[in-house]
């Protein structure tokens, strides 16, 4: 897909070099060109971002439940926070067995929950207004959860590469991974913007844009 992108590309530079555009070639609007300074990927890679993301989309609970296994086995303290997890029975009680949580409806509930809103979010990236207002009210109501503090979203973005990683398969290339850390690092630093605001009220446009 990366390789197809990337002659596309080049094709349509070409075409914009030797003057046949824009009878000839699918250019991308100009308005979606612009830059704007809280977006830090380039339109090249919000476009690929986007076209890899629809096979995220089609398999979002178990890429789900594998984000947050993987989560878990790395900061078991998280289960903590979450009363319908930490409950489920453990093999021969061994604390660090997750088990239980793989086969877990709640789980899978929660884990399709929060990767509906990830994708609201990353299919909104055309959209700096929406995807910071979005984000950034989704930050603000994890202050509701006792224990959780900001740093814990920082958290996820090992478990968010290997899931992507395990759904993509060969298509998670060096060029996708090195763009889903941009988008995934982008996510996490609106949510805790969101998080350290003082209340819960409407987030206005100014705030999203300061």
């Amino acid at each position: 897909m990366g390789c197809e992108l990337s002659r596309f590309l080049k094709k349509v530079d070409k075409q914009v070099e030797d003057g046949a555009c824009p009878k000839t070639c699918p250019v991308i609007p100009t308005q979606t060109l612009a830059s704007d300074p809280r977006m830090p990927l380039t339109t090249r890679q919000k476009y690929s971002m986007l076209a890899s993301w629809k096979a995220i989309n089609r398999a979002m609970e178990p890429t789900g439940v594998y984000m947050f296994i993987k989560l878990f086995e790395e900061n078991e303290e998280l289960v903590e926070l979450f009363d319908k997890f930490k409950a489920l029975p453990r093999i021969d009680g061994e604390a660090n067995d997750l088990s239980g949580l793989e086969s877990s409806l709640e789980l899978a509930e929660h884990a399709t929950a929060v990767m509906a809103t990830l994708d609201e979010g990353i299919k909104a990236l055309d959209t700096v207004d929406v995807f910071d207002d979005f984000l950034r009210q989704i930050g603000r109501t994890h202050k509701r959860i006792p224990g959780f503090k900001k740093e814990y979203f920082s958290r996820i973005e090992p478990a968010f590469l290997e899931s992507a990683k395990m759904t993509l398969g060969d298509r998670y290339t060096d060029n996708i991974e090195s763009i889903y850390k941009i988008t995934i690092n982008l996510v996490i630093e609106t949510l805790i913007k969101g998080f350290e605001m003082e209340d819960f009220g409407e987030i206005s446009m100014v705030e999203t844009i300061s």
